[in-house]
């Protein structure tokens, strides 16, 4: 019972880590606060693609050299460093370029964390419930989909009371008491086998393709959101931060309703659906006026309703054609365009972010293309290897290394 609490524990925390930076941006671009630039900001996360990538690719094989739980444990370490050069960057604002640096440094221990915390806690969630593994990973990650949902509120709460780094402290000191208490735990076995992969294969391609698209435009969403909202639509720190909170919100209850709805609306036909979601989203959340800053808000919701089943179904779905981990290195790659290229579009081509967010529908329509090549790809397999490809929603975003 206790590795289930701190297991569980740990997928609210990495959710809360993960979107506490993207939730402080308007404290981190604001003339009164860190004053970064679109482009410094969207450049923050260079260091968390590279290494969540890199952390992503190599949990197979620490976790067969280490242990799993030892896995875990570097994972959550990280985090906890993340949390503390946030915080420690509050007391070097006066001296841009130390904070700028200390921004990168926690980012960077972020990717690591968030690379390594994630598939260590679904392999726990599957051993310790191995005859309801589906269910388990599932409560898994609705937990860290609840704490993305959080942070934002979080946030805007501390930034009411005149310290907006409460939550990052708040967090590193319930991240050091789990990281002290997990030392203690057994924890149950929990295989870490590398999947095949086949490189060379045109699903493998797809499926990649795939992810990293869908890394973009999560991203455009999850990062820019509270930017676009005050910066182009007006709207107030408030509205801003609830806009993001109803965006991941959105993805959470849409991992969880299409689970329920699969037998009326098969995973293939989701897999299918969501694309031209968002990419209505897109378009409408451009198409708002500044005047009527709540309709952008509903149009991140719908975003979010797109988003929501889109990264766990290329992962179930793809398992026969492509590993986890590089599908999710995939899908951190498109996490990095989006976060850092925004900027110099903005800054430097001079695009705004309303023209920047309704391009953002021609990746979602590429999006729509690629999951129908998918799946006349997958419906011309036969035999066991068509049957090694699921036809169900396991998991929500977090589950992108379930099986790695």
């Amino acid at each position: 019972m206790r590795e289930v609490v701190a297991v569980y524990a740990a997928g609210l925390l990495q959710g809360l880590a993960l979107v506490t930076f993207p939730a402080a941006s308007a404290v981190l671009t604001s003339p009164t606060g860190y004053a970064l630039s679109t482009a410094a900001y969207g450049a923050m996360f260079a260091p968390q693609t590279i290494m969540a990538v890199l952390a992503a690719l190599l949990a197979d094989r620490l976790g067969a050299r280490w242990g799993q739980k030892r896995v875990l444990l570097v994972g959550l370490a990280a985090n906890l460093a993340s949390m503390a050069l946030l915080v420690g960057s509050r007391f070097a604002m006066g001296a841009h370029a130390v904070a700028f640096a200390l921004l990168l440094g926690a980012t960077a221990f972020m990717g690591i964390g968030f690379g390594l915390t994630v598939p260590a806690i679904n392999r726990f969630a599957a051993a310790l419930f191995p005859r309801r593994v589906d269910v388990a990973v599932l409560a898994l990650n609705a937990l860290l989909g609840l704490g993305t949902a959080l942070a934002p509120v979080l946030i805007a709460l501390f930034v009411g009371l005149g310290a907006w780094w409460g939550l990052p402290l708040a967090v590193g000191v319930l991240l050091l008491a789990l990281l002290g208490w997990s030392l203690l735990l057994p924890f149950a076995a929990a295989g870490a086998g590398p999947e095949a992969r086949t490189a060379t294969s045109r699903l493998y391609w797809l499926f990649g393709a795939f992810a990293l698209c869908y890394g973009v435009v999560e991203t455009l969403n999850g990062n820019w959101a509270i930017l676009y909202m005050k910066g182009t639509l007006r709207a107030g720190a408030s509205l801003a931060a609830l806009t993001l909170t109803l965006f991941w919100a959105a993805a959470t209850a849409g991992r969880l309703l299409f689970a329920a709805v699969e037998r009326w609306l098969p995973a293939r036909r989701t897999f299918a659906l969501l694309p031209w979601v968002i990419a209505l989203a897109f378009v409408a959340t451009a198409l708002v006026p500044a005047s009527k800053p709540e309709l952008g808000t509903a149009a991140f919701g719908l975003a979010g309703l797109g988003c929501s089943a889109l990264l766990p179904l290329v992962i179930s779905l793809g398992r026969g054609a492509a590993s986890a981990g590089d599908l999710v290195a995939c899908y951190q790659l498109g996490y990095g365009i989006a976060a850092f290229g925004v900027g110099p579009l903005h800054d430097r081509a001079g695009l705004s972010l309303r023209v920047v967010i309704g391009g953002g529908a021609m990746i979602a329509l590429a999006l729509a293309a690629l999951s129908i090549a998918i799946g006349r790809s997958t419906s011309n397999q036969k035999g066991p290897r068509r049957e090694a490809i699921p036809n169900r929603i396991v998991s929500p975003r977090a589950t992108t290394t379930h099986a790695t």
